[in-house]
């Protein structure tokens, strides 16, 4: 596969935006006060390390064969962790996390969306949309995480 130089810088700010999520996912995992947390966090920076992975290999010159793991976010009910007694500070804490992490999940998702445009290659832009709606995935697990948990006022 032949990249121009215009869509190898593509790919690149592509893959600083995944590396970006993985430097957070990692932090955010280690910072949550809730167990369900920490583990939702790691599974998605699994993920994001699958798409900066998948990136490279783009930039090698080969577009990797990937499937969108839908039954990941259909699967995904979390049990309520924030219930009855607890402490607030950390309910607050990891409402901040989820917050932030849905917001960068938008951000990246449009990211896939807008550089999609600029690839003639169906498999190219197959990748992409593929990416794409996995981080909006991981944007529906958080929503999901944060609606168990009370913290969608």
């Amino acid at each position: 596969m032949n990249l121009t130089e215009k869509q190898k810088s593509l790919i690149q700010d592509l893959q600083a935006q995944e590396q970006l999520c993985i430097q957070k996912y990692t932090e955010y995992e280690n910072l949550a006060r809730d167990n369900e947390l920490k583990s939702l966090f790691g599974t998605i920076r699994q993920d994001e390390e699958k798409h900066y992975n998948s990136l490279s290999q783009l930039l090698s010159g080969t577009c990797p064969d990937m499937k969108v793991m839908d039954n990941a976010t259909t699967n995904y009910n979390p049990a309520p962790t924030y219930i009855g007694s607890f402490n607030q500070d950390d309910k607050d804490y990891d409402q901040y996390l989820c917050t932030d992490t849905i917001t960068t999940e938008k951000y990246v998702s449009t990211a896939y969306n807008d550089e999609l445009f600029q690839f003639g290659d169906p498999e190219v832009r197959k990748l992409f949309n593929n990416i794409q709606t996995e981080e909006q995935n991981h944007a529906e697990m958080i929503y999901k995480y944060k609606t168990a948990n009370g913290m969608t006022n």
